[in-house]
């Protein structure tokens, strides 16, 4: 079955009646649906998008939390109907995407902020958050510096604020990833709240050092604080590149431009309290306790819900399988949503690579190559490699510009113990036994050969249900990493 905003209440509830239960626990605004009368009258006309309206919730989020709970309940996959179309400065309105680029830009210019809220007010009222993302995307589009549509970003929200605030919360259920993330702000916020109580009011005069014991409570939350780097690398690698994909940018490089103020505020924030320097560590916490705020309502009011309008459910499930990747913060998610649509690189274990004769490419588990850039970058690695399969023949090695040992295509095709000497065959077995017996994964050499210090690696390779493929061997000149010391973090190419 499939359902979209036009699917009608009364069709559902007669297939799967036990959603009427479910939709009254959903939102606490869904008592008229429980109403027998008002269900056989009303709700023979209401259709999905009417009921994500009258519960105050985005369509998408409903969609996908009546799909999940079908699944939960009879096994039956829902496919959710066509995603909205994709916000861009073209399909914002072009009348109304011109009035907020013009806001913008006179604030650019210095314009009042009170005198532009109430402009927004007269000419507007009501934003979207997909307009939002399609204004900061056009200016930069049209040659507005990143790094000033990210000064400006607080003020413009604050002349949104309005409108964005009237806009619902958006909703999910347990384990969606959004959900995920908005129970992660809820943590959040409970440390910001502590953060606040033990940095005094600036505004009782000069800042008085904190006790001892505050001191130390303030060092060890910043470790906790230390979390939301999780909570935005899942935006980073997961929310981020599936809205690029769909031609939404200009948000995502604004927000990640903040992320990194946020790291470098916290990073210091850490060094001045290691340091008793308490006065500009109580300035800096301040400060940094309302840039994590501001963030949340940002992700909240503009980038969740926009995400939900734009997202379809396979690009759901690439987010829940790669957030399991990079991990959560200070929260576990839920297990009542599961995604309706499962693509096959979405979820479970990778798929098989494949060639791809159409397109002349190699689809694998992370990702697809041409063959040509797959042969470029196996001999571009700062490595050698060469691979020896699980009967033992020599199958591959990288043809590197300044190969360590010495290879030849006449080794291909050949049993690898006759690759080498007669007195080293039973080192090569004893490793190939090992790793074929499962009891060992990796074994390491180092030489000195020729003034350079050579690092040489066995490993074994193993599929997904770990059974023995081959064995891998990398070998590496590391003289230059040997002799490497301190930090080196700024370009110097002359």
């Amino acid at each position: 079955m499939k359902i979209n905003g036009d699917t009608r209440l009364d069709e559902l509830l007669g297939k799967y009646p036990f959603l009427l239960e479910f939709l009254a626990r959903f939102s606490p605004k869904y008592g008229m649906i429980l109403n027998p009368v008002l269900r056989r009258t009303i709700g023979r006309r209401v259709r999905l998008e009417k009921v994500a309206s009258m519960g105050d919730v985005e369509l998408g989020s409903l969609l996908s939390a009546l799909a999940a709970e079908i699944a939960a309940k009879t096994g039956d996959r829902i496919e959710i109907g066509d995603a909205p179309a994709v916000p861009n400065p073209a399909g914002a309105g072009k009348e109304r995407l011109e009035i907020l680029k013009g806001i913008i830009r006179d604030l650019h210019q210095g314009e009042d902020v009170e005198v532009l809220k109430k402009r927004f007010r007269e000419l507007i009222r009501d934003v979207a958050p997909t307009e939002i993302a399609a204004m900061e995307q056009a200016l930069i589009d049209e040659g507005m510096p990143e790094d000033e549509v990210k000064r400006l970003c607080d003020i413009h929200v604050q002349v949104f604020k309005e409108s964005l605030d009237g806009r619902p919360f958006p909703g999910s259920i347990p384990g969606h990833p959004l959900h995920t993330l908005m129970s992660e702000n809820r943590a959040l916020e409970g440390l910001l709240s502590e953060m606040r109580a033990l940095i005094p009011d600036p505004d009782a005069g000069r800042v008085p050092a904190p006790e001892a014991e505050a001191a130390e409570a303030l060092s060890a939350l910043t470790g906790k604080l230390a979390g939301v780097e999780k909570h935005y690398q899942k935006k980073e690698n997961q929310l981020f590149p599936l809205l690029e994909s769909k031609g939404v940018s200009g948000p995502s490089k604004v927000m990640w431009a903040i992320h990194d103020d946020i790291r470098g505020h916290l990073k210091e924030f850490r060094r001045l309290l290691e340091a008793k320097e308490m006065d500009p560590a109580l300035r800096l916490g301040r400060q940094l306790a309302t840039e994590m705020a501001d963030m949340i309502y940002k992700e909240e009011k503009i980038l969740f819900p926009m995400s939900l309008e734009t997202l379809d459910e396979a690009d759901w499930a690439r987010v829940k399988r790669g957030e399991e990747e990079v991990g959560y913060a200070w929260v576990r998610p839920g297990t009542e949503w599961t995604p309706a649509a499962i693509p096959s690189d979405a979820g479970g274990a990778a798929p098989a690579a494949a060639y791809r004769r159409e397109t002349g490419e190699l689809e694998l588990s992370t990702g697809t190559l041409t063959l040509e850039q797959a042969d470029l970058l196996l001999t571009h690695l700062p490595v050698d490699v060469s691979f020896v399969d699980a009967e033992d023949v020599v199958r591959y090695y990288s043809e590197t510009e300044d190969r360590i040992f010495v290879r030849t295509p006449a080794v291909i095709g050949r049993k690898v113990q006759n690759c080498h000497p007669g007195k080293s065959v039973h080192v090569v077995d004893a490793i190939l036994k090992a790793f074929k017996a499962g009891t060992r994964d990796k074994a390491e050499f180092w030489i000195e050969m020729g003034g350079r210090f050579i690092h040489i690696r066995y490993f074994a390779v193993r599929d997904k249900a770990g059974a023995y493929k081959g064995c891998l061997e990398v070998s590496q000149d590391v003289t230059g990493i040997r002799a490497l010391s301190g930090q080196k973090r700024l370009l110097d190419w002359e």
